[in-house]
């Protein structure tokens, strides 16, 4: 079992794992140099476990010492129980799920062992919220994605952030990142893929008519400029979310990658049914 550890001092170098959780800068840097993420609340952090993240150490309030007993009779490594004071000093915010686990990173899968027996994937180039990347994971996980392929400068999907708002969806998907990102929607096709780019454009194909085939990649931009030129040339297909007219005329001509991403990972869930029957 675990050993629980009381703690008071947010300064204690056994909680360097945990230190200002809030500053991207920091933990960029602390999470790669010693490849770990952070967990946050009972759920998450036993999704992570499950999913065979090694446990470096828990920090948590004294009320989740008995809802995490049993997960705790499995671990080796330190428990450290502090008030919701001390925690809040340490990670600089207020840790309402009460309890953080540090965990590490295992190695990313090459692309061959990601795209192997996976039928729908999506591609996201140089999105850079970490909120976004969780709630994509999480709409993927829950309508029938494969797997997903990150391009270079994309955002972490194990930042904290990110996997906070995925529910821990980020341990259901298998995913890497690409080395290349000028050559690397190449590989994906070179694999048997129909790449297809997400666009608010409305003269391109509505995603519910395009042509899917058995294999299909669906390519989603930056929050800001969307997809690239270059990504946009390398497709096989421009696809769009018909929008209202109404709200055309008003506007509005355009969803947010997130709402954009669950509507069209529906309609490939949708398309891959129907080719089954």
């Amino acid at each position: 079992m675990a050993s629980l550890i009381p703690v008071s001092d947010p300064a204690d170098p056994r909680l360097a794992d945990f230190v200002r959780l809030r500053d991207v800068n920091l933990r960029k840097s602390l999470e790669a140099e010693h490849g770990l993420f952070v967990a946050e609340g009972e759920k998450v952090i036993r999704r992570a476990v499950g999913a065979g993240h090694p446990v470096r150490s828990l920090l948590m309030a004294p009320r989740w010492a008995d809802p995490l007993a049993d997960l705790l009779d499995g671990l080796a490594a330190p428990a450290y129980i502090a008030d919701d004071a001390t925690m809040e000093s340490l990670t600089g915010f207020q840790v309402h799920r009460g309890a953080l686990a540090s965990l590490e990173r295992l190695p990313l899968p090459p692309l061959e062992a990601v795209l192997a027996g996976a039928r729908r994937i999506l591609v996201l180039e140089d999105l850079v919220d970490h909120a976004n990347v969780g709630s994509i994971y999480r709409c993927a996980a829950a309508l029938g994605i494969d797997a997903i392929i990150l391009s270079p400068r994309c955002a972490d999907p194990l930042y904290r952030r990110s996997v906070k708002v995925s529910m821990g969806a980020v341990f259901a998907i298998p995913y890497m990142r690409m080395a290349n990102w000028h050559d690397g929607l190449g590989k994906v096709r070179a694999a048997g893929f129909t790449l297809l780019a997400l666009t608010p454009d409305q003269t391109a194909t509505p995603i519910d008519t395009a042509s899917t085939g058995d294999r299909v990649a669906l390519m989603l931009g930056s929050e800001g400029d969307g997809l690239s030129s270059h990504w946009l040339d390398e497709a096989d297909e421009p696809v769009c979310i018909p929008m209202s007219p109404d709200a055309m005329s008003a506007g509005v001509d355009s969803l947010n990658v997130t709402a954009a991403a669950a509507i069209a990972c529906h309609s490939l869930m949708h398309q891959g049914a129907s080719r089954k029957q």
